[in-house]
């Protein structure tokens, strides 16, 4: 379970924190590639940054991507649940480029 910080009025305020020892990189090219250490047990978000656009798939240790998973644009930081409350936990992301090279770079948050 998350527990997120509270204002002085004790209501939550809906952020998370990066989770230490939770980055990871994966090199997007036309071939499809995954992250290589899994995301913990406990993770329910991640967030993710690609420096160019790309396909992406979230799965168990076998997912890869192709071009008919969901499209993810260059230079939008977006965050997406990968667990949590009676959903079954996806502890990695494949992903290929649409067009040219670049880097995806993925933060579990806490």
């Amino acid at each position: 379970m998350t527990t997120l910080p509270r204002d002085t009025d004790n209501v939550p305020i809906p952020a998370l924190r990066l989770k230490p020892s939770g980055a990871h990189k994966i090199d997007a090219t036309t071939t499809s590639a995954k992250n290589t250490t899994a995301f913990e047990d406990d993770t329910q978000i991640v967030s993710v940054y690609a420096t160019g656009a790309v396909y992406v798939n979230f799965g168990q240790s076998d997912v890869s991507a192709t071009p008919t998973d969901h499209y993810f644009p260059n230079g939008l930081y977006y965050d997406i649940a990968v667990g949590g409350d009676k959903t079954l936990h996806t502890p990695y992301l494949a992903v290929i480029s649409a067009g040219s090279d670049c880097t995806v770079y993925i933060s579990e948050k806490q």
